[in-house]
């Protein structure tokens, strides 16, 4: 059997001293480790900031964990155990906040949107409202009860006592003053979108 060389039973003792809390035997861990610790991490991120930032949890886990730390093993191992896990708990991790961070900015452009879609029809109905007003009194009655109310022709024949040809003809004169009032006030075909649009218009 192998006799430990007086190094390893100085890290034998410094690791019972460690496990009774002994800050000493910490920084002497600390001062034996964490320059190879470092380079293992740098070599596995590629970032230095970030492998300073790990080697400085690889040791708050050896403190916090004193506790499971077996004396006869040798801390070296387990050291760099811990410092392999929590550089693939951080990739992990990252890949998790990358995931929410599309999803969040996915979810507030839909949001943006979807918005923005409503303001534009809210507008655009405003101004068709405008539109329909400037009609003669006989074709705005005759457009409201046809193309807002969705009356037929013959609903509205009975209710105003005129014939569909009439009725057909004050809305295709209506439909044609309401159309180009649109697009010709308020840059209205710069600013609407193509769905906006032609909903309008198969509506009219």
């Amino acid at each position: 059997m192998l006799q430990e060389t007086p190094i390893q039973v100085n890290e034998t003792n410094q690791l019972k001293k460690l496990l009774d809390g002994d800050e000493r035997a910490f920084d002497y861990f600390y001062d034996l480790y964490s320059l190879p610790i470092y380079r293992k991490l740098l070599k596995m991120t590629k970032v230095e900031f970030i492998a300073e930032e790990l080697l400085q949890n690889v040791f708050i886990k050896i403190w916090e964990k004193r506790h499971l730390i077996n004396p006869e093993k040798g801390l070296k191992a387990y050291l760099y155990h811990i410092a392999q896990n929590l550089v693939y708990d951080f990739y992990r991790n990252l890949a998790r906040e990358d995931e929410l961070m599309e999803a969040v900015s996915y979810a507030t452009n839909a949001i943006t949107e979807d918005t923005a879609e409503k303001l534009i029809f809210k507008e655009t109905n405003q101004l068709l409202e405008i539109a329909i007003e400037q009609l003669p009194e006989q074709q705005k009655l005759v457009f409201r009860l046809c193309k807002q109310e969705g009356k037929s022709y013959e609903e509205v024949s009975e209710l105003l006592g005129i014939s569909t040809s009439t009725i057909n003809g004050h809305i295709v004169k209506a439909t044609k003053k309401v159309k180009a009032y649109m697009f010709k006030t308020h840059h209205l075909s710069a600013t609407l979108t193509v769905p906006v649009v032609l909903y309008l218009l198969k509506e009219l």
